[in-house]
């Protein structure tokens, strides 16, 4: 039988049609916000949503995610608190793709297989760990996939075709094109380089490839998801989050976050509609 992943973007590509998906930290800027801003993307159109897990120094991420990530571990969020998130969203949405992304640290301190174990039991799909190589398969993710989870893989500008197999030698799920040389949020790339790096690595893999890092816009979300086999967008959503936190609309708690689900659940609905147009 198919996994969650690979029917959501079966189900794409049957639509003609690129897959979207969504990046939001956990915890930011509480679970409570979490859950709900996770049941807006699936009511918003998304195809598959990437969680992030809170670290305290997150490399690869820009200014947005690095204070999602901080306003995160300030509010008291946790790998087990992310996992717990992860394991109520499964129990509300039993055909929606979860992936958890973010570092290999907290994974490590709280232990690997009771990382891996305890994912599986949350509903998790897949996993994407930034800053873990592929010499570095069996510590996490040759068992990860042994276990039935999706390892994804990055790919950037600067992954040599000499390098590609090693980097797709444990790869499931899809592969993550990162567009832009350097962190997240912070540029976005030119077509006809997506459109290159798409063929390049197409000729190494039979897995769908999303394009993610600097999409910002419904047209640039569009395009990268024509370019490519899905658009992933996190910093533009994350910022959304960001305001709404910085300028509460309420000095209530409970109508704040509503509004700031609102706001996301419609800019995420924007995104949908230009990819499925």
């Amino acid at each position: 039988m198919a996994g969650r992943i690979d029917t959501a973007f079966a189900k794409a590509k049957a639509e003609n049609r690129g897959s979207l998906g969504v990046f939001i930290t956990a915890g930011d800027p509480d679970a409570a916000t979490t859950e709900a801003l996770l049941d807006g993307l699936v009511d918003a159109g998304v195809d598959f949503i990437e969680l992030g897990m809170p670290f305290s120094d997150p490399m690869a991420d820009g200014p947005a995610i690095q204070a999602a990530s901080l306003r995160a571990l300030q509010g008291g969020m946790t790998l087990t608190a992310t996992l717990e998130i992860a394991r109520n969203f499964r129990q509300r949405h039993p055909d929606m793709p979860l992936v958890l992304m973010g570092y290999y640290n907290p994974i490590y301190i709280y232990g690997n297989d009771r990382f891996i174990a305890d994912s599986v039991a949350a509903g998790v799909d897949g996993l994407i760990i930034v800053d873990l190589p592929p010499e570095e398969d069996t510590e996490l993710c040759i068992p990860a996939r042994d276990a039935g989870l999706n390892v994804v893989r990055l790919i950037t500008p600067t992954s040599h075709d000499q390098r590609l197999p090693a980097i797709l030698a444990q790869a499931s799920g899809f592969v993550y094109y990162v567009s832009v040389t350097g962190i997240t949020g912070m540029a976005s790339a030119a077509a006809t380089s997506i459109a290159d790096a798409y063929r390049r690595i197409r000729k190494q893999t039979d897995l769908p490839i999303v394009t993610g890092f600097g999409i910002r816009t419904p047209e640039q979300a569009a395009e990268s998801a024509r370019l490519s086999d899905g658009a992933v967008v996190g910093s533009a959503v994350v910022d959304i989050i960001a305001d709404g936190v910085a300028n509460p609309a309420s000095p209530d708690a409970a109508e704040n976050r509503a509004v700031i689900v609102r706001k996301v659940v419609a800019f995420v609905g924007e995104l949908s509609a230009a990819i499925r147009a």
